[in-house]
């Protein structure tokens, strides 16, 4: 294929993202490239599929493999138990093995239900992560974490399962509502601000950075995350920057403020709470760039609404809770400290 971007990881499974424009339907190439002819059964929701899925199938079908697809309801509310089970229950139906794959097609909800489901249904088979949303392109379908939410807080049971290969292509951006598109871009202001000056710089000014050279940015720099500290035991928290208060204020919206809109909002209180913490203060930058890019900054919680939420993150050790925290611009700090200490500083910041 022209005009592809092949950036490799090498993790406990190593596998290749292939990073283009117009290239889905040659997506079956590019797994018979890399798959022995076998069954494929994609996980995919109602907004996406009648869009993009007669074309991959069409792709995977031209190139031998036997297609079945699974389409859920779009959003996060279909993040959960059940709506696994429904999968699972379609993979066993069609006779999906060992040998044969999971193939997401979609944005996180959808990325991080199938490698979930591909981890754990018959003790876990190969996956392929298809992102069309660019939260999913640059963050959530590299680095094999997979989850589903369940009532008390978002991701609670999950588990590391790398995927096989990530195929994205850029072009499907264009079909995005624009606050879909505009929650992608929190993730990516994230990478600069925590790893990477000149990213934030880039991607200061909306619309003017090319898509691709963004998106392969931010895949290089969660691909060295990953390689150095695959199972979060240390650096790759600091791809949670925002995220911890994040996920709060999206559990006690009852999920009604997207991922990224949460995640802004999350930046800006971390901002918020290391100057408080004694780091200098980053929040107007930050802030600024979020709100030329459309986020509402603004958090309709408080104090004890957001410590009570966090207490249930998956990322709290003990009695202790770790912050991801900016000491500079594209450096940022994890500060271990205990949860009544989270609460303190919001309620410091005046929350």
């Amino acid at each position: 294929m022209n005009n592809v971007t092949k950036i490799r990881v090498n993790a406990s499974g190593c596998y290749d993202i292939l990073l283009g424009s117009g290239i889905l339907q040659e997506i079956g190439k590019a797994v018979s490239e890399r798959f022995s002819k076998c069954s494929i059964a994609i996980l995919s929701d109602d907004k996406v599929f009648p869009i993009y899925g007669e074309t991959v199938m069409e792709s995977l079908r031209n190139e031998g493999f036997t297609v079945t697809s699974y389409v859920i309801p779009n959003g996060e509310a279909s993040k959960n138990l059940d709506t696994l089970t429904g999968f699972i229950n379609h993979m066993a139906d069609a006779h999906i093995t060992r040998t044969d794959a999971v193939l997401a097609l979609g944005g996180g909800v959808v990325g991080d239900m199938a490698g979930f489901a591909a981890s754990i249904f018959l003790r876990g088979i190969k996956y392929i992560q298809v992102p069309t949303t660019l939260l999913a392109a640059v963050d959530s379908s590299v680095g094999g974490k997979t989850a589903v939410d369940i009532s008390a807080g978002k991701n609670l049971i999950g588990a590391f399962h790398q995927p096989s290969l990530v195929y994205c292509d850029s072009d499907t951006l264009q079909t995005l509502d624009p606050s879909v598109l505009r929650d992608g871009f929190a993730e990516v202001i994230k990478y600069g601000v925590i790893l990477d000056k000149d990213l934030f710089q880039v991607v200061s000014r909306p619309g003017q950075a090319d898509i691709n050279i963004v998106i392969a940015r931010c895949i290089s720099i969660k691909r060295d995350v990953v390689e150095a500290d695959e199972f979060d035991r240390g650096m790759r928290g600091l791809l949670n920057f925002g995220h911890t208060l994040g996920h709060a204020i999206e559990k006690q919206s009852n999920y009604t403020v997207t991922h990224g809109s949460a995640v802004a909002k999350g930046m800006v209180i971390a901002a918020r709470i290391g100057a408080a913490y004694g780091m200098p203060d980053y929040t107007e930058e930050i802030s600024r760039v979020l709100v030329d890019y459309g986020f509402d900054i603004t958090c309709p919680y408080n104090a004890e609404q957001l410590y009570a939420a966090a207490l249930s993150d998956k990322k709290r050790s003990g009695s202790d809770i770790t912050l991801i925290l900016p000491r500079e611009m594209g450096a940022c700090s994890l500060e271990k400290m205990p949860a009544t200490r989270v609460l303190e500083l919001l309620k410091q910041i005046g929350l």
